[in-house]
């Protein structure tokens, strides 16, 4: 039986705050220029990373600013509560490296960590528990990316951020309509209730919400670094937490079973991306337990077949449709977390096994729901290898956000991280306010499958930060929030704007179709009854009866004279906030 959440709103916060506390301007969705450039969806998170550009830091320094005051104004979908995938071009080296800090298990999780009396628990249970939370990863991805690729020390890129939260920032609509969404789930909780509820309902609109919890650890990580985490105080409030829930009076959850010595051990991952071309560009994505790269790779592979843009649009989407549910069908079955299970992914990102796959597409017909390809023969692999048997699209909440950050020496981070639905597990730890992840709900709740939880374990992801280079330098990046549907936003993206010749900015803001390898595609409002739709319906597409805006992308170009363009969302979730160190006149 498929468990889904209810489906909501993925409206991302797109933060009004100004230090001032006077009402900030709405964002600036596309910017050109030369030197830095930065796209968020908050405009104090983009003012962050300019901040810390103009004092000259680098791309990575700024990126680290922007993500903490994204913690700040966006606390329901990110912070240091959570984890992510961050990917870095490094210019002076010209190679591409990932920083995987991605939740873990605690040694104490079981395959059965979902399970009572052998059968899976409610979804929505699961979520408002301490037994959701994984390891937190973010704060050790951040000293990573500093002490290896930066230029500047926590004390330095978390001043914005500690500015935002003591001095607080106005509530706007859609912070107070995010809030309310989570009511039921915030009630449960007497710190989260006391910092984001009044008398159980969100706070009203225009209210001054200042952290001083958060302020203050912030702080701590300024004084002692990674460590002031990962133990010490901090550390014992998080086990506090996640074991014995602050519950308000009259409620009760499953408390998890995370210890100091899960948070003292924690380990960030320093991992080379997967690569494949597509027409003329190097596509660099995330690889395991990411499976966005590997998805989009194949897909794109899949599609290189066909001259896309010489053929009737409708034909071209159908296409990008029917290549998408087979790299979905594949990534379904096969990826988890590349320490624990032996994933394909050669076999996966082959032209020859994307030629075998494309061989099952129809010009004029829909496959429907498909099974699993065989790519072990394109391995190289002599041994015998498990097969597992495919799974059904776990329900993975569209939570999370993507920044994006450039510096004038050439340098790029695309960072996408998360504490997984809104308001994540529903946990904020009393004395430090910051909320804690649901992540482990992005297992498996059941198996045999390469994706049930395991101590130690990284449940897989969809977070799909991506880097294109053609002739060696980059010429753009992307990502976005989404759930699973991240991975179809991005592949869209790249085909609008590689096959249909669609300026960045037009490539990202274009009508969204996600096709996952289910018997409806998902569809934005207002493409139901289009001729687009009419002439895919022809072909035998179905639609979702309930259209929702998909993704919150943010991407940056790369242009031949060394002007640059950021950009964001035009109108999903808000505008978003593009900026550019010079801009051009």
């Amino acid at each position: 039986m498929t468990r889904l959440p209810p489906r909501v709103s993925t409206t991302v916060l797109a933060a009004t705050l100004s230090l001032s506390l006077l009402p900030a301007c709405a964002g600036t969705p596309v910017a050109t220029g030369t030197g830095g450039a930065v796209a968020t969806i908050s405009v104090e998170a983009s003012r962050a990373a300019m901040a810390i550009l103009n004092k000259g830091g680098n791309a990575v320094d700024a990126a680290v600013a922007a993500a903490a005051t994204l913690g700040v104004t966006d606390p329901f979908s990110c912070g240091i509560g959570g984890g992510g995938f961050m990917m870095l071009y490094l210019a002076d080296e010209k190679r591409v490296i990932t920083i995987d800090h991605r939740e873990t298990a605690p040694a104490a999780a079981t395959p059965s960590l979902f399970l009572e009396n052998g059968r899976e628990i409610d979804f929505n249970t699961a979520v408002a528990s301490g037994a959701s939370v994984g390891v937190p990863g973010t704060v050790r991805g951040w000293h990573e990316a500093l002490a290896r690729y930066g230029t500047m020390s926590f004390k330095e890129v978390l001043q914005p951020a500690i500015g935002v939260a003591s001095k607080g920032f106005p509530v706007s609509a859609t912070f107070a309509h995010l809030t309310a969404q989570n009511e039921a789930k915030f009630r449960r909780f007497a710190s989260t209730s006391a910092l984001y509820l009044k008398d159980g309902k969100a706070l009203p609109v225009g209210t001054v919400l200042k952290n001083p919890d958060m302020a203050r650890a912030y702080r701590e990580l300024a004084a002692r670094g990674y460590r002031a985490f990962y133990s010490g105080p901090m550390a014992r409030a998080i086990v506090g937490a996640v074991n014995q829930p602050p519950v308000a009076a009259g409620f009760k959850v499953r408390g998890g079973a995370m210890t100091l010595a899960d948070l003292a051990n924690y380990e960030a991952r320093i991992r080379l991306p997967v690569r494949t071309t597509y027409r003329g560009y190097d596509i660099y994505g995330m690889g395991l337990p990411g499976s966005g790269g590997i998805a989009i790779g194949e897909a794109l592979n899949i599609l290189e077949g066909f001259n896309l843009k010489s053929l009737p649009r409708a034909t071209a989407e159908h296409l990008y449709l029917e290549a998408s549910r087979l790299s979905f069908a594949d990534r379904n079955a096969y990826a988890g977390d590349p320490e624990y299970v032996d994933v394909p992914v050669a076999g996966l990102l082959s032209k020859e096994y994307a030629a075998r796959r494309r061989g099952q597409v129809g010009m004029e017909r829909v496959l429907g729901k498909t099974g699993a390809g065989d790519p072990y023969p394109f391995q190289n692999d002599p041994s015998t290898p498990l097969r597992p048997h495919a799974s059904r699209v776990l329900a993975q909440n569209a939570h999370t956000t993507h920044l994006t950050v450039s510096d004038k020496a050439g340098n790029v981070v695309a960072y996408t991280f998360t504490i997984e639905s809104w308001g994540g597990s529903g946990i904020t730890v009393p004395g430090y306010g910051f909320i804690l992840n649901n992540e482990l709900t992005d297992f498996d709740f059941s198996g045999p499958h390469p994706n049930v939880p395991e101590p130690g374990k990284r449940p897989r992801s969809s977070m799909a930060p991506t880097i294109a280079l053609r002739g060696g330098k980059p010429a753009f990046t992307l990502g976005s929030p989404g759930g699973s549907t991240i991975i179809t936003t991005v592949l869209q993206t790249i085909v609008n704007h590689v096959d249909f010749g669609m300026p960045l900015e037009r490539a990202l803001n274009a009508p969204r179709l996600s096709q996952r390898n289910e018997a409806v595609t998902d569809i934005e409002p207002g493409f139901a009854g289009t001729l687009q739709a009419k002439g895919l319906e022809r072909i035998g597409h179905k639609w979702h009866p309930e259209p929702e805006e998909i993704g919150a992308a943010n991407a940056i170009a790369f242009h031949a004279d060394g002007r640059v363009t950021a950009v964001s969302e035009a109108k999903r979730h808000g505008a978003g906030s593009a900026l550019v160190q010079q801009p051009a006149r």
